[in-house]
């Protein structure tokens, strides 16, 4: 082997041994489908990402759907532009572009593009389909294998609102770290089931906020969407909530920054 090649080997073992959680940001702030809106930047998009990443947000939340065709793309909406994604092939989809010229990402090209920093989280929410629960359960295991290939483990935390889809993330990656969005489950009950928190609507927290506490008690994290609302934000804070994911998280520095 090249001393070229051996400097390079030992450089990305440095690298991989040294590349921890801690050098992620730790500021609660999540960029709800990337930071879109005070730049109108598409929901979702690799610039929404970028936007997320140049404000130092601890993580950007996108959303996974599974193509008829079985690729993995990032898109709030079980539509994109009109054309239903579970049904739409992956060729079809990308004949559109969205408003800044992109065209629908794909899982791997949104996994590697977060990988070039080491700053903000990437929070992938894995869609339930509405074909089945045998589907949702399918594109739970795809993300995973995508997140193995790419080796972005300690970047990607889960999210889901399909119960099966959690459970089976956990099944086949015991180390990763999945929230469950829904909101009719307690903190016991995901502790038991093997989640690392709830991600609950702040709706739901507010009508039971005595499962923050319990939550921290049991030891798993707190996060609550969507939040916009600077009273909102107060509130969570003092509550020491994990995550706050917003769609302003301008808004949410500014208020961090003043207390």
């Amino acid at each position: 082997m090249s001393r070229f090649l051996l400097c390079l080997l030992a450089l990305t073992v440095s690298f991989t041994s040294s590349f921890s959680q801690e050098m992620f940001h730790k500021n609660s702030v999540i960029a709800h489908r990337g930071a879109w809106k005070a730049q109108g930047l598409p929901q979702n998009s690799l610039a929404s990402l970028d936007e997320a990443v140049r404000l130092k947000c601890e993580g950007s939340e996108f959303d996974v759907w599974m193509t008829a065709d079985g690729i993995l793309v990032v898109n709030h909406d079980a539509e994109y532009l009109e054309m239903p994604i579970e049904t739409s092939t992956f060729k079809e989809l990308r004949s559109k572009k969205l408003p800044n010229g992109e065209k629908i990402p794909t899982v791997k090209e949104y996994l590697k593009k977060g990988m070039k920093q080491t700053g903000t989280k990437l929070i992938l929410e894995i869609k339930p389909s509405k074909i089945s629960v045998e589907r949702s359960k399918e594109l739970a295991a795809k993300c995973v294998d995508q997140v193995k290939e790419l080796k972005a483990e300690k970047w990607v935390d889960y999210i889901t609102f399909s119960y099966d889809a959690g459970i089976k993330v956990i099944e086949l990656d015991p180390k990763a770290n999945v929230a469950y969005l829904n909101g009719e489950k307690s903190p016991a009950e995901l502790k038991e089931a093997g989640f690392f928190g709830f991600d609950y609507n702040i709706r739901v927290v507010k009508e039971k906020p005595q499962w923050i506490k319990e939550a921290q008690d049991l030891g798993l994290t707190v996060n609550v969407w969507t939040v916009n609302k600077v009273e909102d934000m107060q509130w969570l804070l003092d509550q020491k909530v994990d995550f706050i994911t917003t769609d302003e998280p301008e808004l949410l520095f500014e208020t961090i920054g003043k207390r």
